[in-house]
């Protein structure tokens, strides 16, 4: 018995309709791929699910911008405003003005230079040297603030050097002034221990003598 006819409708089922859409995209794939392959054609697949999530597949042979490209000019639609096409335009110069740039990276590093006539390597000559001057002229600037740097660090340091001094010999002439008022006490207190004891009493009484 033969397959029965499936009517063409939604599936009200998630479950059921998320199943069927995951085969027959994965079919629909297969047979891009297999139509790539059998006949050499280009082929281009989008695929959005009802979620929002892209799959896509591409020949190997071309890319999707390229498609949409031959699309665009093959059906006369277009497929990007004004905007889009002067934004694809500035990209175009961009890039060209980029591997322009290369060449010429290569050439100042002496790589391709087979391809220059004279004046082409005149004008590249007196670029290296117009760039060397500017070289040499920054490092002279950069060597004067070393210098200059150096220079205020090591006023720097004297200055501390020079404060640090003070504070020691303040510091010191504290601890001597202390010192020597304990000194002189000494002195005074060994003096008066060596004094006759007649001589260190002094009375107070005019009589006091007599009196003993």
């Amino acid at each position: 018995m033969g397959r029965g006819k499936i009517e063409i409708k939604r599936i009200e089922n998630s479950s059921n309709r998320q199943v069927t859409y995951s085969k027959r995209r994965n079919g629909i794939i297969k047979k891009a791929k297999e139509i790539t392959v059998l006949c050499d054609a280009k082929v281009s697949l989008i695929i959005f699910g009802n979620s929002g999530k892209m799959h896509e597949y591409c020949s190997p042979s071309t890319t999707i911008a390229d498609m949409l490209d031959g699309y665009q000019k093959t059906s006369g639609r277009r497929l990007w405003d004004a905007k889009h096409e002067n934004l694809s335009n500035e990209i175009d110069r961009i890039k060209k003005e980029n591997d322009s740039m290369q060449v010429k990276l290569r050439h100042l590093k002496g790589e391709d230079i087979n391809s220059l006539n004279h004046k082409e390597l005149m004008i590249m000559e007196e670029a290296l040297q117009n760039g060397l001057s500017s070289i040499s002229a920054k490092q002279s600037e950069i060597l004067r603030m070393v210098r200059k740097n150096d220079q205020i660090l090591e006023e720097e340091h004297k200055q501390l050097q020079y404060a640090l001094h003070q504070k020691e010999m303040a510091a010191m002439g504290g601890n001597m002034r202390v010192i020597q008022e304990e000194v002189y006490h000494q002195r005074d207190r060994d003096y008066e221990y060596q004094m006759p004891f007649s001589l260190r009493v002094q009375p107070m009484q005019p009589n006091l003598h007599e009196r003993m």
